[in-house]
């Protein structure tokens, strides 16, 4: 609980300064696809790999910093996903940029028809490459901690590989 606290202080904070980054915000709304694979132990043992489907918006501040809310869901074991997420962003070259951030939120699962909703939190790594002004492209690895014990199952963590597009405006 001390951590959903620390984290809601600081996504609190951010939201009151983004203010004095006016100038300089670019708003986007985005989709992806990707693979992810779920580390599923215990009675009802599962492979855990299937597609993940995704749904992202957020603002790129002062070219370096991207907060971030994404929708992601898993038919395998009925996973929705809602995270926040900070990257700082990185400049390779004019139109791309490397990232590391972090993420936090929670996991609703539904595994043998029990259903827990859980924190999760995590970090990602990844690329984007600016196609022109308003459109880019984002290839993205994230690595997700969950707590889902239900029924002596367990999802220890998620991964997952994300291609997605963005509309800046």
């Amino acid at each position: 609980m001390r951590i959903l606290s620390i984290i809601s202080t600081l996504t609190l904070v951010t939201v009151a300064a983004s203010p004095v980054y006016a100038a300089s915000t670019e708003w986007f709304v985005g989709a992806g696809v990707g693979y992810q694979e779920d580390s599923i132990k215990g009675r009802f043992d599962q492979n855990g790999e299937d597609g993940t489907y995704q749904l992202r918006g957020g603002a790129i501040l002062n070219d370096h910093h991207r907060l971030m809310g994404t929708y992601s869901y898993i038919d395998k074991s009925s996973q929705d996903l809602l995270l926040a997420s900070y990257d700082y962003l990185h400049p390779v070259s004019k139109r791309v940029d490397i990232y590391a951030g972090l993420s936090a939120g929670f996991a609703d699962s539904k595994i043998q028809n029990t259903s827990s909703t859980d924190f999760a939190w995590g970090g990602q790594i990844g690329a984007i490459y600016e196609i022109n002004n308003n459109w880019s492209t984002d290839l993205t690895y994230r690595y997700i901690d969950q707590n889902y014990e239900e029924n002596d199952t367990s999802i220890d963590y998620s991964q997952q590989i994300i291609l997605s597009v963005d509309y800046k405006f």
